[in-house]
C-alpha cells in the first residue's frame, strides 16, 4: 500500500478529529490508523484539552493522541467533570503524562497533582511533558506502587504498546528493568493522601498488590474521594490473585463499584468524544480488562 503524503495525512487527521460523528468515515479512520502505525510520525501534537504532547505513532496511545487528540474519551470526559480548582489528583501509573496534564489543567494553580511512574524512561518523558506545559502544580515520582518496600522487575512486552509494561512476566519481552517499589501511603505525603479527590490507578496487573499496600489507609481518605482502577483479571490470575483482592477492601470501606466503557477501536472515538458515557453501577463478574470507578455515592449511574 503506497504511503499517504504527509500534508494529506494532516488534512485527513483534522477531518477525522472534527467531523460530526455521522460524517466521520470509519474506513478512513481505520486507514489512517494503519498508516500511522506502519509509517510512524514523530512530532509534538496538541490534545483536545490544549496540552502539548510528544508522540511517535507506532505506539497505540501516542497514535490515538495524534489522530484523535484524546485517549479513552469516556474516562477523560468523566474526569473533566470530577476534578475542579483546588483539588488533588493522584495519577498512579502516569505513563508519559496524558492524565497528569489533564489533571493539572483542571485543578489549577491552587490544586496539586502527584504523578507516580515506575519506568525511568516514561518518567523522563513525563517530566519533559510537565515542563513543556509549564505544569507548576505537579510532583512526579519515579517509583512503583506495591504492597511492601522492595525491588520489582518490570517487563515491556511490546514496543508498539508502551502502556503494557507490567510486573507479570510475559511469554516474550522486549526489555526488562528493576525499579524501587513502596506502598502508596509511603510514596505520598500525609497531606497529599488526605486531600486526594481522585486517585487513578493503571498498573498493568499490580492493582491487587497496590491495594494491599493502600488498604490500611483507606479510612484516612476524604469522604468524597473516588478511585479509577484498571482491573486486569488475567494478569491477576497469573499471580495467584483475583479481582476480589482489588474490590474487597474498597467495598469494606463503603465504596460502590461502577463500570465505564473503554474501547480501543479507533473508529469508535468520534462518537465517544461527542457523546461520552457515564459510569454505571456494576455488580456482575469482571472477566476482561475493565476500567472500574469506586465511589461512596450510591446510585445507578455516576453523572
Amino acid at each position: 500500500m503506497p504511503p499517504i503524503p504527509r500534508l494529506l495525512v494532516t488534512a485527513l487527521r483534522a477531518y477525522a478529529r472534527y467531523a460530526p460523528p455521522a460524517l466521520a468515515s470509519a474506513p478512513l479512520i481505520r486507514y489512517l490508523d494503519q498508516e500511522l502505525a506502519r509509517r510512524p510520525r514523530t512530532t509534538i501534537t496538541r490534545t483536545r484539552d490544549g496540552d502539548l504532547v510528544a508522540v511517535t505513532t507506532n505506539d497505540l496511545i501516542q497514535r490515538f493522541l495524534y489522530l484523535h487528540g484524546v485517549w479513552e474519551p469516556h474516562l477523560t470526559a468523566w474526569i473533566r467533570g470530577r476534578l475542579g480548582p483546588g483539588d488533588t489528583f493522584i495519577d498512579v501509573g502516569a505513563h508519559t503524562g496524558y492524565y497528569t496534564l489533564l489533571g493539572s489543567r483542571l485543578v489549577g494553580p491552587a490544586g496539586q497533582v502527584v504523578a507516580v511512574e515506575a519506568s525511568p524512561d516514561f518518567h523522563s518523558r513525563l517530566d519533559q511533558a510537565v515542563q513543556r506545559n509549564a505544569c507548576h502544580n505537579v510532583r512526579t515520582v519515579n517509583v512503583a506502587a506495591a504492597d511492601t518496600a522492595r525491588t520489582l522487575t518490570l517487563y515491556l512486552q511490546d514496543e508498539t504498546n508502551l502502556g503494557n509494561t507490567s510486573a507479570v512476566p510475559p511469554r516474550t519481552s522486549h526489555s526488562s528493568f528493576e525499579v524501587e517499589a513502596r506502598p502508596l501511603p509511603e510514596i505520598l505525603s500525609t497531606g497529599e493522601l488526605a486531600a486526594a479527590r481522585l486517585i487513578k490507578i493503571d498498573v498493568e496487573g499490580a492493582e491487587a498488590c497496590l491495594m494491599e499496600g493502600l488498604a490500611p489507609a483507606l479510612g484516612d481518605l476524604r469522604a468524597d474521594v473516588e478511585l479509577v482502577i484498571e482491573v486486569t483479571p488475567r494478569s491477576l490470575a497469573k499471580q495467584g490473585q483475583s479481582v476480589h483482592d482489588v474490590l474487597g477492601p474498597l467495598r469494606a470501606c463503603g465504596f460502590h463499584t461502577y463500570r465505564i466503557p473503554n474501547h480501543y477501536d479507533p473508529t469508535s472515538y468520534p462518537r465517544a468524544v461527542r457523546r461520552p458515557a457515564s459510569p454505571v453501577r456494576w455488580e456482575g463478574p469482571v472477566n476482561d480488562m475493565t476500567d472500574l470507578i469506586f465511589s461512596r455515592i450510591d446510585s445507578d449511574e455516576l453523572e
